[in-house]
C-alpha cells in the first residue's frame, strides 16, 4: 500500500520556518537583532537545544549571521541585489538618478494601487501615522527627519501592498537610496520652495489609500515622483548655472 508513517515534526523544523517566513514578508529586516537564546526560546515555546539546531540551520543557510559577544542577526539579505561594481557605477553617472526616479514611480505607483485594494486597516493606520511624524517634522523644520520618514511612509505602503518579491526589490532600492547613491533625499526636503508641497503630496497619498482608491493612490504617487524629478533638475540646472556664473565673475575680476 502506498501509504508511509507520518511522522511529527521537529520543533527546530517549526522554528525554522516561523523565522523564514519573517524575514519572507519583511517583518525581521537586515542587521536586525534576534532576541537572546533564553528569551527567544521561551517566546517560541521551545527547548534551547531546538533553538540552537534551528538557528544552526539559518546560518548555514545565509539567512542568519552571529556576531562576537553581540548575539545572532539577520543577514544583509539586501547586499546582493546590486554589486558594489554596480553602485560605484551609479553612484557616478548623474542619469542613474532620473532612472532611479523612473523605476520608483512604476515599481511605487503599482505598490500603492495593490495597497488601496489589499491593505488591512492595520497597515493604512501604519501609513497614517508615519504621515503625523512627517507633519511634526515638518512644523519642526527638521529636514533631517522628515527625509526619514519619507522613507519609512513609502516604505509602509510597499509593505502594505503584500508582493513579496516587490518589498524585497524595494528594499534594495531603498537602501541605495538612504546611504545617498542615487541622490540626497534630504536636500529635497531642504528646498523652501518645495517642503510644503511635499508635504502635501504625501496627504494626497494618504488619503487616496485611507479611501482604498488604488487609481487615486497610484497617480498620488507618480505625480509626487515626477515633482521631485522636477526638482532635482531645476536644482541641478541651478547648480550648473552657478558654476558658470562663478567662472565669469572670476573673469571678469581678472580682467581689472
Amino acid at each position: 500500500m502506498p501509504f508511509e508513517r507520518i511522522e511529527p515534526e521537529k520543533l527546530s523544523h517549526a522554528v525554522i520556518g516561523q523565522i523564514e517566513g519573517l524575514i519572507l514578508r519583511g517583518i525581521l529586516r537586515p542587521g536586525e537583532r534576534l532576541p537572546s537564546e533564553r528569551e527567544l526560546a521561551d517566546r517560541l515555546g521551545v527547548s534551547r537545544p531546538s533553538l540552537r539546531e534551528a538557528i544552526a540551520s539559518l546560518q548555514d543557510s545565509g539567512l542568519l549571521v552571529a556576531r562576537a559577544n553581540s548575539g545572532i542577526f539577520v543577514a544583509d539579505v539586501l547586499g546582493s541585489a546590486f554589486s558594489p561594481a554596480l553602485t560605484r557605477l551609479f553612484s557616478s553617472h548623474p542619469e542613474a538618478v532620473f532612472d532611479a526616479i523612473d523605476f520608483r514611480r512604476d515599481m511605487e505607483g503599482l505598490a500603492a494601487h495593490r495597497a488601496a485594494r489589499l491593505a488591512s486597516d492595520t497597515d493604512l493606520a501604519v501609513v497614517d501615522t508615519i504621515l503625523k511624524k512627517m507633519e511634526a517634522a515638518h512644523e519642526k523644520r527638521d529636514a533631517k527627519a522628515e527625509a526619514s520618514l519619507d522613507a519609512d511612509f513609502h516604505l509602509a505602503i510597499i509593505e502594505a501592498s503584500h508582493n513579496i518579491v516587490l518589498l524585497h526589490m524595494m528594499r534594495s532600492m531603498y537602501d541605495l537610496l538612504q546611504t545617498g547613491v542615487f541622490y540626497n533625499r534630504q536636500i529635497i526636503f531642504e528646498l523652501r520652495t518645495t517642503r510644503t508641497a511635499l508635504l502635501d503630496q504625501h496627504r494626497a497619498i494618504n488619503t487616496a489609500l485611507q479611501k482604498r482608491d488604488p487609481d487615486a493612490a497610484r497617480d498620488a504617487v507618480q505625480a509626487h515622483l515626477d515633482f521631485v524629478r522636477a526638482s532635482l533638475t531645476d536644482k541641478l540646472r541651478a547648480e550648473e548655472n552657478e558654476r558658470i556664473a562663478k567662472k565669469r565673475l572670476d573673469h571678469e575680476q581678472r580682467r581689472q
